[in-house]
């Protein structure tokens, strides 16, 4: 856990820096990502909030997303990860939206993805979504993982258009 409190203060502290807030959605890394992030002293300068989105039920309570909403999409897919990170910006009326969907395994999901699949999407000034493939099926070294993508994945996006 080290690694990622080490990479979410880096982030934490360019946020800070910037005067910009950050709002998080995440599934199957369970948390880590809003876990890191809040480590910091000081989160509350640039953290307004996250959801585990797990489940369907989770999404339509927690975000506002409902079946229409995902007409033509999949969970654990790159256009669901932006939907996730966009909607979270816009409620959570944050300059940033982050997301992470995926399968932490053991075991594939229900959509064909193996274990060790995640898809990653940054939504702001700047958006971005990549897929992430560990090849594991390792359930803890995979929401490590994913985590640490997203959050590389936002310091990018941090450093693109930096000020």
């Amino acid at each position: 856990m080290n690694e990622v409190f080490a990479r979410a203060a880096a982030v934490g502290a360019r946020l800070k820096a910037r005067g910009e807030t950050v709002g998080v959605a995440e599934s199957s890394a369970g948390g880590l990502v809003s876990a890191g992030l809040l480590a910091v002293p000081g989160a509350s300068a640039y953290f307004a909030g996250g959801a585990v989105v797990y489940t369907a039920q989770a999404r339509t309570a927690l975000l506002g997303i409902t079946t229409a909403d995902m007409a033509g999409m999949r969970s654990s897919s790159e256009p669901y990860a932006m939907l996730l990170a966009h909607t979270v910006r816009v409620r959570f009326g944050t300059d940033w939206g982050i997301a992470e969907t995926g399968a932490a395994g053991p075991s594939g999901n229900r959509y064909g993805d193996a274990a060790g699949h995640s898809c990653l999407a940054i939504s702001g000034p700047v958006e971005r979504v990549v897929t992430l493939e560990t090849g594991s099926t390792d359930r803890e070294a995979n929401m490590r993982a994913f985590t640490l993508a997203l959050l590389d994945l936002f310091g990018d996006a941090l450093a693109t258009c930096g000020q």
